[in-house]
């Protein structure tokens, strides 16, 4: 008797199994929603016929913008899955400085390919063990199409600066804009640019003054202090052959 009593315990019922499996698939639906929204979002701002985004910021700022990373950054998200891909696209502001938009919508495409697998019944262990060998082969392929970049040639840092700036509001002066990026990050990579491993763009400083245009933009290899002097204190309007302490 007390052996049939122990084969007589309480035991989960079929509806609430269904159910459990339900939630799981209804939460994972849900995170691709969510997604699939932010990648929508920005997807019409990728490429050199991207459109820009008008945002009102709660301060009452205006902001244009076709940069994925700054949409990103100003958006307020607050779905878990959505916030993934924002700090996805800051990730590779911070270790490429370009592709920030790419990096989303691609994200979305494969979140986008994963509703069909999963209601073709495929477990997600499963689709992410495929995509892991995916990416395997992305990256050989990509190595086998790069090509070697040298930094000790100019030419082609520019060509591949104009490129970048295709897409952005100051593509029409990527002549005058792309060579003042690429010297100003030569210019801290030290006397051997080939040998440098990464760069630290705070070295590089941009002042920003009112009146004027984008033509009017200059690289200054030195030192600029926004401020001029204070003559009314005694300060001295025009010194020649000044030297000056750190």
């Amino acid at each position: 008797m007390a052996t049939m009593m122990a084969n007589r315990g309480p035991r989960p019922s079929s509806g609430e199994t269904l159910q459990e499996r339900s939630k799981g698939k209804d939460v994972r639906i849900s995170n691709i929603v969510a997604a699939k929204a932010v990648a929508a979002a920005i997807r019409t701002s990728l490429g050199p016929r991207g459109m820009d985004k008008l945002m009102q910021l709660p301060t009452g700022e205006v902001l244009i913008s076709n940069d994925g990373a700054t949409i990103l950054s100003k958006m307020n998200v607050l779905h878990p899955a959505a916030k993934m891909l924002v700090e996805c696209s800051q990730s590779q502001d911070i270790e490429a400085g370009d592709g920030t938009t790419s990096v989303v919508v691609l994200a979305g495409a494969l979140l986008d390919a994963c509703t069909g697998l999963l209601n073709k019944g495929i477990h997600p262990a499963m689709i992410a063990s495929s995509f892991y060998k995916a990416a395997e082969q992305c990256i050989q392929l990509l190595k086998r199409a790069s090509q070697p970049v040298d930094m000790n040639d100019r030419e082609s840092l520019i060509h591949a600066v104009q490129t970048c700036l295709s897409s952005k509001v100051v593509s029409q002066n990527s002549d005058l804009l792309a060579p003042l990026a690429v010297d100003s990050v030569l210019g801290i990579l030290g006397p051997n640019p080939s040998d440098a491993v990464n760069v630290d763009l705070r070295d590089v400083r941009m002042v920003e003054q009112l009146g004027g245009t984008v033509d009017d933009t200059e690289l200054v290899p030195g030192l600029v202090f926004d401020k001029g002097s204070t003559k009314t204190a005694g300060g001295a309007g025009q010194n020649e052959k000044a030297k000056g302490a750190l």
